[in-house]
């Protein structure tokens, strides 16, 4: 019988309660990596130093029976969890990944422009709801300092040959930016931490390619208007914040000279 076990990533306590109760209804037992100090026995404190950070400490709390670890961000509600399993019943699969659902705001949008292109090629991840079999997760660990952790841990699972699945069926419910602004400052970190996990794994060239073209192409996101503007802003400030060498794994950029 195949053991599942949820590793929860949480910047602070808001949320956390609702996401308990979420996963006691599921009955899938669980840890959450909290930046605040709470008094549950699921919950583990751990400074935030970055999503990357509480993964590699997270593994850490794995049982040794488990066989599916599944990543999960405090903020999402989980929809048609199982549906996941489908895929992983192929033995040669090792990463699924779900797709955010956003009702409102710029990112609606977006994940109709992304989604199309992630059932061809697997450009990006989405850490909202990622399921990982545990010995690969050994291997892609530790990670390196990085803002796009979700995609670092796809293209290190796709650098090893393992076969990966974008499943759209399954997806985590969040909120995301509100406002254009708010989308460039999310898209420039985003695309920094992409940038610094190419740095760091050799996914397959056309990826590669993908990403050696974007800075060039993001311009069409102007055809979009004002949401397109601050895309592109976002994904040329990204990719320069790469050329700075910027090499944290938090919000901020850091710029090592």
């Amino acid at each position: 019988m195949t053991r599942l076990f949820v590793i929860v990533l949480a910047r602070d306590r808001k949320h956390v309660d609702n996401k308990i109760k979420e996963l006691e209804n599921l009955g899938i037992p669980y840890k959450i990596i909290c930046g605040e100090r709470l008094n549950h026995p699921n919950v583990v404190y751990r400074a935030p130093k970055g999503k990357y950070d509480a993964i590699n400490f997270g593994a850490s709390l794995i049982p040794k029976d488990v066989d599916i670890v599944v990543m999960n961000d405090v903020d999402t509600i989980i929809h048609n969890f199982h549906l996941a399993f489908r895929h992983l019943k192929d033995e040669k699969v090792a990463l699924v990944f779900g797709t955010e659902m956003v009702k409102e705001g710029p990112q609606n949008l977006f994940f109709r422009i992304l989604n199309p292109i992630r059932r061809k090629i697997p450009i990006a991840a989405s850490g909202e709801l990622m399921f990982i079999r545990r010995g690969v997760l050994e291997r892609v660990i530790p990670l390196k300092p990085c803002k796009a952790e979700d995609t670092y841990i796809l293209f290190r699972v796709l650098e090893h040959g393992y076969k990966i699945v974008f499943c759209e069926d399954c997806y985590a419910e969040t909120e995301r930016t509100e406002t254009a602004e708010q989308e460039e400052i999310y898209k420039r970190r985003t695309v920094t931490g992409i940038y610094q996990a190419l740095s760091y794994t050799k996914p397959p060239l056309l990826i590669r390619l993908f990403y050696f073209l974007l800075p060039l192409i993001s311009p069409l996101f102007l055809i979009l208007g004002r949401k397109g503007y601050y895309w592109t802003r976002g994904v040329l400030l990204g990719f320069l914040d790469h050329l700075r060498h910027d090499r944290s794994g938090s919000w901020e950029p850091t710029y090592v000279k």
